[in-house]
């Protein structure tokens, strides 16, 4: 492929913390992840952070801290990874699907509101491409009830809600450091989180459920001997330090991906012009409360578009161009088929109908001109 769909920012700088961590001896869990979690606990203004192997790691232990288990109920939408679905899975609960609004691909008050019952632990509310979810609003209607709303903000690092970092204002959150977000580790993510005491269980879970972690046990005084318990049982959800080397540059960088991404977006507004208007042909956008990284650039095909969107998926790959189709139906696969308790047509129409565009840090207008050219020529 000629145009990648996305492509990390990684250089130099990223090359030589990994060999440093490796140069230092202590490549697992150790200094380096304990700095980046104070490092991205800053960037986003919250209490704790907690650096795990992935954002589906992350979801799991936020799930744990939210007191979710087996009977319990659990909304989220079906419009996301099929990873938020399963998280709650591996607790014991039950996943819920709600459809979500159409034009930020998010839950609302509104889609959520029916699927409560006295079995709701918590709601999964989903910045799903970046595009930051209505906390405020979920919040308003769950609260009152005691239903946890943990925000999978897995696409959402360099996103914004209502004037500050997504992510900041959610009791839980799990970012993800996959090489298609914007700030990658290879594989990775996060847990944030207000509570002190359920930021220590969550690092005690993440790392087998020891009482002493290795890193301390190697940081005794004078070699002291520090023996660990297992008061419950745990998992093995780490991060390395070569990765949080990583993620310690990545973090410096997030500023210019976001901007440099939000351009191109705009660029890419204007090029499709034609394509977007009153009949259903959508670019995805900012929300009233805020703004997106444009982690995912997806666009919804007009409703009279003429090609089907896989064959224009073919198409576009056939001219060189890499792109993907849209946000994925989680109740439309095989493990979760027929377990949608009310219709989702907001969700299907989008993942029908919807494809994931090239956008990354090294696009060039040249590159968008020729995926825009093809876009426009399949519509004729």
């Amino acid at each position: 492929m000629t145009i990648p769909v996305m492509v990390p920012w990684l250089g130099e700088e990223e090359a030589e913390a990994a060999a440093e961590a490796v140069r230092s001896g202590w490549i697992a869990q150790g200094p380096r992840t304990a700095a980046f979690e104070r490092a991205f606990a800053d960037h986003l203004g919250v209490e704790h952070a907690v650096a795990v192997s992935s954002c589906t790691t992350a979801l799991h232990l936020a799930l744990i801290g939210a007191g979710v288990g087996p009977g319990d109920e659990v909304v989220v939408p079906s419009f996301s990874f099929v990873a938020t679905a399963n998280a709650v899975t591996y607790v014991g609960a039950v996943p819920v699907f709600a459809d979500v609004d159409p034009a930020t691909g998010n839950l609302t008050p509104a889609t959520v509101e029916p699927l409560l019952t006295a079995r709701t632990r918590a709601v999964v509310a989903v910045d799903q491409g970046g595009v930051p979810v209505d906390l405020d609003a979920l919040r308003a209607l769950l609260d009152p009830r005691g239903t946890t709303v943990v925000e999978d903000a897995a696409c959402a690092a360099g996103s914004v809600y209502r004037g500050a970092p997504a992510g900041r204002g959610a009791e839980l959150a799990a970012f993800s450091f996959h090489p298609r977000k914007l700030l990658t580790t290879g594989e990775g993510g996060m847990v944030t989180c207000r509570d002190g005491a359920v930021a220590a269980r969550l690092r005690r879970l993440r790392e087998h459920g020891m009482s002493v972690s290795a890193a301390d046990r190697h940081a005794a005084p004078g070699g002291a001997a520090l023996l660990e318990t297992y008061d419950e049982i745990g998992f093995n959800h780490r991060m390395t330090d070569i990765q949080a080397a990583v993620g310690l540059v990545q973090l410096g960088r997030l500023p210019a991906l976001v901007e440099r991404r939000r351009a191109l977006a705009g660029r890419y507004r204007a090029l499709l012009a034609p394509l977007l208007g009153e009949d259903g042909g959508r670019l995805v956008a900012d929300p009233p409360h805020g703004t997106t990284n444009f982690q995912s650039c997806w666009l919804l095909l007009p409703d009279a578009f003429p090609v089907g969107r896989d064959d224009l998926l073919g198409r576009l790959a056939a001219a060189g161009i890499s792109a993907r189709r849209g946000i994925m139906a989680a109740h439309l696969e095989a493990p979760y088929a027929g377990t949608a308790r009310v219709p989702l047509p907001a969700t299907e129409h989008l993942t029908r109908n919807s494809l994931v565009l090239p956008l990354h840090h090294f696009l060039t207008e040249e590159q968008q001109d020729q995926v825009a050219a093809a876009l426009l020529a399949a519509a004729c």
